[in-house]
């Protein structure tokens, strides 16, 4: 995990603040967060829970991921995967199980070429429903060698 740039979280967050023409006080308050603490963090002297992060990213609605990158929680390669899943999972073109099969493909292809997945707690890679709501997977799977 990387060390915390608060200095970097902190003007990263005031460009996105007044490129949404956003006072300090307005942030803060769609964020949920008192008004001194927004501005501890824009200069660079509080470090944010990830909890906070997200808030602050709705508010701005811009990507939490990229504010924990800054922040230092979550390193951009994980960043990428998260994102990748997330435009998937979003996309109303194709329907669940066909979700989850790409999901499961693109898995594979990242092991395939030595990449660490995440933790599967965010996708359900086995939770097959076709378009009838009707459970579209075998009985039993034989184990992958």
């Amino acid at each position: 995990m990387a060390s915390l740039n608060v200095g970097n979280l902190g003007e990263y967050l005031r460009e996105q603040r007044r490129s949404a023409q956003l006072s300090l006080r307005q942030l803060a308050d769609a964020a949920g967060v008192s008004n001194p603490y927004l501005s501890q963090i824009e200069r660079g002297l509080r470090k944010p829970s990830a909890e906070v992060l997200q808030q602050v990213a709705k508010a701005l609605r811009i990507s939490a991921e990229t504010l924990y990158v800054r922040a230092g929680i979550l390193d951009e390669k994980e960043r990428d995967e998260l994102e990748t899943r997330a435009v998937i999972l979003a996309d109303p073109s194709i329907n669940e199980r066909q979700k989850q099969v790409l999901l499961q493909i693109y898995e594979s292809f990242r092991k395939e070429n030595g990449f660490e997945t995440l933790s599967h707690a965010d996708v359900d890679v086995d939770a097959d429903v076709d378009d009838s709501g009707s459970d579209a997977r075998p009985k039993q799977s034989p184990p992958s060698s």
